[in-house]
């Protein structure tokens, strides 16, 4: 079993930070690609921003420049430190890993649990 909890959600003013967190645990055997994915009321679910294994990043054009997605491979965790926030970035974020289980060692692409993001004067 591998288990995802996030952290770091919040109230927010527009042009303030978040930083949020994910971290896996369990019986992992590699982590892959790692991602974050939004789904504002009435929308579908997107992909914010994504990081490979090595550090290579990319974002929706809508958050690029603000948003900074990083990873600490050591503690088996993704991050995405939120800058500059808009109204329009509210929404319930989550984190998603591909990764291997080391039970089944079959690939998984799993979901944490959401976190809300409310950015409101």
């Amino acid at each position: 079993q591998v288990q995802l909890v996030e952290s770091g959600g919040g109230l927010v003013q527009p042009g303030g930070s978040l930083r949020l967190s994910c971290a896996a645990s369990g019986k992992i055997f590699s982590i892959n690609d790692m991602a974050w994915y939004r789904q504002a009321p009435g929308k579908q679910r997107g992909e914010v921003a994504r990081i490979t294994f090595g550090g290579s990043t990319n974002y929706r054009e809508s958050v690029k420049g603000r948003f900074t997605i990083s990873r600490d491979n050591t503690k088996n965790t993704v991050y995405l430190q939120m800058n500059s926030l808009k109204p329009a970035d509210t929404a319930v974020y989550y984190c998603s890993p591909n990764l291997v289980d080391s039970g089944s060692y079959f690939p998984q692409h799993l979901w944490g649990q959401g976190t809300q993001v409310t950015v409101s004067a």
